[in-house]
């Protein structure tokens, strides 16, 4: 926006007004050490950090597949830090 004098000025960005979805993604972009630590900025950012969305990314594409039946999670965040703690190994052993 331009001023009275002919400057420009830049308004304060509040990230709280974004939708939570939306910070959702922009969290998703991240690393898992990274929402972590966003989660602590506010609670909406709280919000989107535990959100599916986010930790659904940070685990491998088709790790559906990967995952014994016999085995649940009530969110996507508790399966990545299950996976952290207790790797899957695939292809005999060799991933």
């Amino acid at each position: 926006m331009e001023g009275g004098n002919g400057e420009l000025s830049i308004d304060t960005l509040n990230l709280n007004a974004l939708p939570q979805d939306c910070i959702a993604t922009i969290i998703s972009f991240t690393s898992p050490r990274d929402a972590c630590r966003l989660s602590i900025v506010s609670t909406i950012f709280k919000l989107a950090a535990e959100s599916d969305a986010v930790w659904e990314s940070f685990l491998p594409s088709q790790y559906q597949a990967l995952i014994p039946s016999s085995l649940s999670f009530s969110s996507k965040k508790e399966l990545y830090l299950s996976l952290c703690e207790n790797p899957v190994l695939i292809e005999g052993g060799r991933k």
